[in-house]
């Protein structure tokens, strides 16, 4: 368990890192882009950021490789609103969790009609 500290940095990240994202990216260009999450290392250095894209598979791949190339100036644009001694170094990592859970569902949903006739 994080200690409350590092929850804070993280929830504050995760903030700010949607913030700028929304600002820099256009829906139109880059699809949907949203922070699911911020995982921060212990000394503060390092930060793996959870995103998902949602928009067609086009958009997910574009969006996804603008945060990669921008992701010095999203790290810039976060340091300059927050104040920390270290602003960590920024890693994107597509987070596919919810079209795994949609994918679950969908299954579940297909094996209902054949249990109850059973």
């Amino acid at each position: 368990m994080p200690s409350l500290r590092l929850q804070r940095v993280q929830e504050l990240l995760k903030r700010q890192i949607g913030e700028v994202i929304r600002r820099e990216f256009p829906v139109s260009a880059a699809g949907l882009i949203s922070v699911n999450d911020v995982g921060v290392s212990g000394d503060l250095h390092s930060a793996t950021v959870f995103v998902s894209i949602l928009g067609n598979a086009e958009q997910q791949k574009r969006g996804f490789g603008l945060l990669v190339k921008h992701r010095k100036r999203i790290q810039g644009l976060v340091a300059k609103s927050i104040i920390l001694k270290y602003t960590p170094q920024l890693r994107f990592v597509l987070d596919e969790s919810i079209a795994r859970g949609n994918r679950v569902l969908a299954i579940i949903e297909e094996l209902e009609p054949t249990l109850s006739q059973e």
